[in-house]
């Protein structure tokens, strides 16, 4: 963390600490849209000082925003001026740099926090731009905001890259599913069993020779050579001429017009897919190693380059967090009840989801890898589920607590730039 971050963080924790009734603040409310922002301004102590103020989403309506909160803050003799905004989308990015290059002090609010405090303003449940900007400003006057992390240009970059391979993976799955589900279930479905061991050869089969009657008008060697295009071991080709005697007995459907143009546009788009996502993936690869943290993340059993890529990006500057609580906040991992009523003490706590879904399943992954193939995790495993063996459930908990670990792990060998020691498996 560089001193202007530092000062940055150490900004934003003065901030909560003094916000509530300091009449030094004036306290900027915006609601984030595509084209036009709504903005309240007002004090700390609750005092409106412009309830309506639309500026545009361009270098014109900021320096309007700036100008109008700096007339503000010279006529009522405030000294500090705080910007906040819930994130929406991206459209709250352009600004939020704009103003932290200019050295304003900016902060998040949660979007669960918004909606919650909404009714408390006039106890109603209607909701407009004009009143979601106000309802920003009351929740930092109360220093109920977050901090806004601008990380570094390299974990922009990372994390951009991870969401869209992210996104590529769903476009993959959907491909898959259409193939399987739509035109192998419906024309050979006897194929099925051997699609997923049949590798890329499967999907030759769909993409040249479909349906299953094609298969049949084909002897079984040209049916092979028309699917292959190099030697084939000698179990896939036992299970290409399985493969072929089924076709001669199928109950798939007739090939109706069109069929098989459309096996051809699943087909190649898989494949296309599959081409980006690796290149999506050798470019994060690239990227994750020129961060000093990342050969240490390695280091830690179960974490190959897909799981420390996504640790890295969602942890990003490990010197934000003051502590593991924190950390295990930030990836839903942290443990939360509801305790109250007569039935307070039986509570069952449970991780509160809030956070990233898609480290969480990382991290559970990486869990159940090294609970099984590395000797000190596995010890630590089994320690945890001795006596316990017969609760029901208890696997999946445990490794879920294990998960939770790995995560802290990482962060404290990021932050100490230490590489893996089992001694951390012990430490509370």
């Amino acid at each position: 963390m560089d001193e202007v971050d530092r000062n940055r963080l150490e900004e934003f924790r003065q901030l909560r600490q003094e916000v509530r009734h300091s009449e030094e603040y004036l306290i900027v409310g915006i609601d984030i849209a595509k084209d036009r922002h709504h903005a309240f301004l007002g004090t700390a102590t609750g005092k409106t000082l412009l309830r309506r103020l639309v500026f545009s989403n361009d270098h014109e309506g900021f320096r309007k925003l700036l100008d109008q909160a700096e007339a503000l803050r010279a006529q009522h003799g405030l000294k500090k001026v705080v910007y906040g905004m819930e994130p929406t989308a991206n459209y709250h990015k352009p600004l939020g740099e704009y103003l932290i290059t200019l050295g304003r002090t900016v902060v998040l609010v949660s979007g669960v926090t918004v909606k919650r405090n909404r009714e408390s303003l006039d106890g109603r449940w209607d909701k407009h731009d004009t009143k979601d900007a106000a309802n920003v400003a009351d929740l930092i006057s109360q220093g109920k905001c977050l901090y806004y992390e601008y990380p570094s240009a390299e974990l922009r970059g990372l994390r951009g890259l991870l969401s869209l391979k992210r996104r590529l993976k769903k476009q993959e799955h959907g491909y898959k599913v259409r193939i399987r589900n739509h035109l192998i279930a419906q024309y050979f479905p006897e194929m099925d069993r051997d699609y997923e061991r049949l590798g890329t050869v499967g999907l030759s089969i769909v993409r040249w020779c479909f349906p299953a009657s094609q298969i049949t008008e084909l002897d079984v060697e040209p049916f092979i050579q028309r699917v292959t295009s190099r030697r084939i071991r000698v179990e896939t080709r036992r299970r290409l001429e399985e493969v072929w005697e089924k076709a001669g007995a199928s109950i798939g459907c007739e090939g109706v017009p069109g069929m098989e143009h459309e096996a051809k546009v699943m087909v190649e788009g898989l494949r296309q897919i599959r081409e980006v996502i690796k290149e999506t993936e050798d470019k994060i690869q690239q990227l994750c190693e020129q961060f000093p943290e990342y050969p240490y993340v390695l280091t830690i059993p179960g974490f190959g380059p897909d799981v420390s890529a996504k640790v890295l990006g969602a942890i990003g500057d490990p010197n934000r967090f003051q502590n593991g609580k924190q950390v295990l906040k930030m990836g839903g991992l942290d443990l939360s009840a509801d305790r109250s009523g007569k039935d307070s003490d039986k509570a069952i706590p449970e991780i509160s989801k809030r956070g990233k879904a898609d480290l969480r399943y990382a991290l559970y992954q990486a869990a159940l890898i090294a609970s099984v193939k590395n000797r000190d995790f596995m010890i630590y495993y089994t320690n945890k589920l001795r006596g316990r063996e017969r609760e029901k459930g208890i696997h999946v908990k445990m490794r879920v607590k294990l998960a939770a670990k790995l995560l802290v792990i990482a962060w404290t060998l990021m932050k100490k730039k230490e590489k893996f020691n089992p001694a951390y498996l012990n430490a509370e």
